[in-house]
């Protein structure tokens, strides 16, 4: 039966670009189980997740690879009514040094239980992830999700990272597959939405793009997966962090309203950088630069910019996370407006509530 399913729909999907044809949510669904289950070969599971991206995957198909995703996913309800899902890139960062990696503590210390996920590397970018920044800076990358949702219930921690391999170690077993594609498969759209950790009332995600159209089905995927509201920022790398130096650009919606979008002048905040992000010496500072970096020196690199800016450093690290922190507390309604958001953002940290979370 998985056989001819998965032959029935590879002969649909990937006969060319004027051939190919689309197939439903159900068969979807049913074709990333089939791989996610290993029942398939693992050329036909490669040309599944390849030919859908080729073909561009629709909402419905979309949908149905998300659904299969989270019927895989080992999830926990944290002792808070309302968890922050940060989804950034599960491929990292190689031109920039991420900040985000310590926006859940800066946001704990704001009363904002956040969590984090990530991998360790993803291809085909192979960047500075959240895990191996966190591990740099000495603090817990391979938490359960039941322990990760302890934390977050925790009042003196607030915030944790759990790891794809802990909450859906059937995704995470496709890794090598994925290296083998070389290139994007479908299911990395999705798998930022799995939402490992979710709320006693409420889920809210906060995630990033780079092109235009992903912030629509960004929107349309969260709504199916049932996160009751979306921050989706046009970020640094596909990040949850806007540029220093350019207008920003968010997406969100509420419950059942509809998708908005609002800019943001950076000046207008209090930034003043000649970066648009913290930056990796000796690397290029361009989009669609991706030159050769060495992920540790860089992880540590990063996890030392992130402690000093939450023990009080300024800097673009500093701005950077005043940035993030400050979005998600607006677009949770903490704070009537962005200024006043990064204004309470710079108080914790020059008090150091955040650093005190950290740990």
């Amino acid at each position: 039966m998985s056989a001819a399913l998965m032959n029935s729909i590879l002969k649909r999907i990937a006969t060319g670009p004027e051939l190919s044809k689309d197939i439903s949510r159900e068969e979807a669904c049913a074709g990333m189980r089939l791989v996610l289950d290993g029942q398939v070969d693992p050329v036909q599971a490669a040309v599944f997740l390849i030919a859908l991206r080729m073909k561009r995957e629709t909402d419905d198909e979309n949908r149905g690879m998300l659904e299969a995703i989270r019927e895989a996913t080992h999830r926990a309800t944290a002792p808070v009514d309302e968890v922050l899902d940060i989804g950034d890139p599960y491929d990292g960062y190689n031109r920039t040094l991420p900040a985000a990696p310590f926006l859940p503590p800066v946001l704990a210390a704001c009363g904002v239980a956040a969590v984090s996920h990530g991998v360790e590397t993803m291809g085909p970018k192979y960047g500075v992830t959240h895990r191996q920044v966190l591990r740099a800076a000495g603090l817990p990358v391979d938490l359960s999700p039941e322990d990760a949702a302890a934390r977050l219930g925790d009042p003196a921690i607030g915030w944790a990272y759990v790891d794809q391999k802990a909450f859906c170690p059937k995704l995470y077993a496709l890794a090598d597959l994925r290296t083998l594609i070389v290139k994007r498969p479908a299911i990395t759209t999705a798998e930022v939405l799995a939402g490992p950790v979710r709320g006693r009332l409420k889920t809210h995600l906060v995630t990033g793009y780079v092109h235009k159209p992903y912030a629509r089905v960004y929107a349309l995927l969260a709504r199916h997966a049932g996160f009751d509201s979306a921050l989706i920022v046009r970020g640094v790398e596909g990040g949850v962090i806007p540029g220093l130096t350019q207008t920003g650009k968010v997406f969100r919606y509420h419950g059942t309203d509809e998708e908005t979008s609002a800019e943001f002048k950076p000046a207008e905040l209090g930034f003043e950088q000649s970066v648009r992000a913290p930056r990796i010496p000796g690397a290029s500072d361009e989009e669609g630069s991706e030159a050769p970096i060495d992920p540790g020196t860089v992880a540590k690199a990063a996890a030392e910019a992130g402690g000093a800016a939450l023990a009080g450093a300024r800097g673009p690290t500093r701005d950077c996370l005043v940035y993030g922190a400050a979005l998600c507390l607006w677009h949770l309604g903490r704070h009537a407006s962005l200024k006043d958001a990064a204004a309470a953002v710079r108080g914790v940290l020059d008090h150091g509530k955040a650093m005190e979370h950290l740990r």
